[in-house]
């Protein structure tokens, strides 16, 4: 019997997963997480009104999603005032990215990126055998002007940039984030994260424009709305730009059920400014326990504070495993010197309560 006859590329990869899951590290304890604290969910959980809307598509489950997504993405575009025809909506961000990746990125061809950013960018990248080059970041932020020099350098074809900051929690302002579009070297695409736009300073996010053929911006409803079960992310971009994603995307990847979801998420900002108070609430409440331990909480933009632990990479897996032992879950940066730090997700005070409680057990 011979193998699959799988690709060069494909051959010189990793079999690797960019994040081991809370459910895995539960089946290795044999008992589920007191608080799950790692994966930047909003524990707050949905919109009722999402709830319901879920509920009812359930019995017509048995159909494919519209593959135009159609209401929601018409719902969007009146939400941020633009064109039906400006956005595009994907199994999160995730497959977004994938999608993006592949619309651009051959063999060998140049992407940049920050050292610790989001690591399933990176996995995309490698997937397709585009070539990373990566910048560090600058004082516990993604560094524009080091991410644009570096794609001058190497003739880059995409760039990823996350604002807020995913896993510092850290943001640039609006006009600095202008400032590196305005930058950008010709035939560079930037690719905007902006997971976390709603849980930010207004004054951080710059105002959406279209007209720029190669800047696509993402957002999510795993965030603040609390839909991240359901994976519906989209992106925000030039016409002619979102057009050339029809070429490659997956048009039934949207169930019927997320898409209900989402469109009656969208619908509720009631819900979503309570949550965003919430999440306030969670960052001062994490802030407040990381100082009375003798730690330093860092300012943060988004649904998760990072705490820095005043030693080394080593020391701080330490404690997130001690954490993890007393069912808190909790992640931590990858990249040197930001390992130095772990990372909370806001959650309900009785969560937080725990995490309390198990913190000084694990230092």
């Amino acid at each position: 019997m011979t193998d699959p006859r799988y690709t060069a590329l494909v051959q010189s990869l990793p079999a690797t997963v960019p994040f081991v899951g809370p459910e895995t590290q539960e089946r290795a304890m044999g008992a589920p997480f007191v608080a799950r604290l790692g994966a930047n969910e909003s524990v707050f959980g949905p919109s009722p009104k999402a709830l319901d809307a879920m509920a009812k598509a359930a019995s017509g489950a048995w159909m494919y999603g519209d593959p135009e997504v159609h209401d929601l993405r018409h719902a969007l575009a009146a939400h941020h005032a633009v064109a039906p025809e400006n956005t595009i909506v994907g199994e999160g961000i995730d497959g977004l990215l994938g999608y993006l990746v592949r619309l651009l990125v051959g063999p060998g061809d140049a992407v940049v990126t920050s050292d610790g950013a989001y690591p399933t960018f990176n996995y995309h990248v490698a997937g397709f055998g585009g070539t990373l080059h990566k910048v560090p970041y600058r004082d516990d932020h993604e560094d524009p002007d080091a991410l644009i020099a570096k794609a001058r350098e190497v003739d880059a074809k995409l760039i990823y940039f996350a604002n807020p900051d995913n896993p510092m929690g850290s943001w640039h302002s609006a006009a600095v984030v202008q400032r590196m579009i305005d930058a950008l070297p010709e035939g560079c695409v930037l690719a905007l994260d902006e997971a976390y736009a709603d849980t930010a300073p207004s004054d951080a996010i710059p105002p959406l424009d279209v007209t720029h053929p190669r800047v696509i911006r993402f957002r999510t409803f795993s965030k603040a709305y609390g839909l991240a079960g359901m994976r519906v992310g989209y992106g925000i971009a030039a016409a002619e730009f979102i057009t050339s994603f029809a070429k490659i995307r997956n048009h039934f990847g949207m169930g019927r059920v997320a898409q209900a979801a989402a469109l009656a998420a969208l619908e509720d900002q009631d819900h979503l400014a309570n949550t965003l108070a919430l999440i306030g609430a969670g960052r001062d409440h994490i802030a407040e326990i990381a100082l009375l331990n003798g730690l330093t909480p860092l300012p943060s933009a988004t649904n998760f504070v990072t705490i820095d632990c005043r030693k080394d990479g080593d020391y701080a897996r330490s404690v997130v495993a001690k954490l993890i032992a007393q069912g808190i879950f909790v992640r931590m940066p990858f990249i040197a010197p930001q390992d130095r730090c772990i990372r909370v997700s806001c959650a309900p005070a009785v969560a937080l309560d725990a995490f309390a409680a198990a913190l000084p057990r694990a230092l």
